[in-house]
C-alpha cells in the first residue's frame, strides 16, 4: 500500500495544483465565451432610405413619407429601452436598448400608424407611396 507523503499536500501538493489549474482554464474559457457573443450579437446595417432617432421619448422625425422597397432605420439614442410597434402588429421591433438599432423595409402602399410598447404614448405615422419612378 503506498503513503501518502503529509509534507507534499502541505506544501500543495496534487489537489493544489489541478484546483490552481481548472480554475485557470475556468476564467480562460469565460473570456473566449464573451469575446464570441460580444462579436456575433449585432448584424451590420443595410443601407436605408431613411433613418428614425428615438430620443426625449420621441420618434423623429415623427412622420416620414417613403417608398415601397425602401428600408427605414430605426436608432435608440435614449437611455430607455424602446419598440417600434405597428398599431396593426404588422411589423415589431422588439426591445431596443440603448444605442440598439433595427431596420423595416416597407413591402406595401399604406399609412402605418406605430408607437413605442414600453411608452405607448410615444407615437409616430410612416406613409409608404408607390414605388419610386427609375
Amino acid at each position: 500500500m503506498r503513503q501518502l507523503n503529509p509534507s507534499a499536500h502541505a506544501a500543495g501538493g496534487i489537489c493544489t495544483h489541478m484546483s490552481r489549474l481548472f480554475a485557470g482554464l475556468q476564467i480562460a474559457l469565460l473570456a473566449v465565451i464573451l469575446t464570441v457573443g460580444a462579436n456575433a450579437a449585432v448584424p451590420p446595417l443595410l443601407p436605408a432610405a431613411a433613418t428614425v432617432h428615438i430620443k426625449d421619448f420621441k420618434y423623429n422625425p415623427p412622420a416620414l413619407t417613403i417608398h415601397v422597397g425602401d428600408r427605414v432605420t430605426f436608432i435608440n439614442d435614449d437611455d430607455e429601452a424602446h419598440t417600434v410597434t405597428a398599431t396593426d402588429k404588422s411589423f415589431d421591433s422588439e426591445g431596443l436598448d440603448t444605442a440598439g438599432t433595427w431596420q423595416h423595409v416597407f413591402a406595401k402602399t399604406g399609412t402605418f400608424h406605430y408607437f413605442c410598447e414600453m411608452h405607448p404614448y410615444m407615437k409616430a405615422i410612416i406613409v409608404v407611396l408607390p414605388p419610386a419612378a427609375k
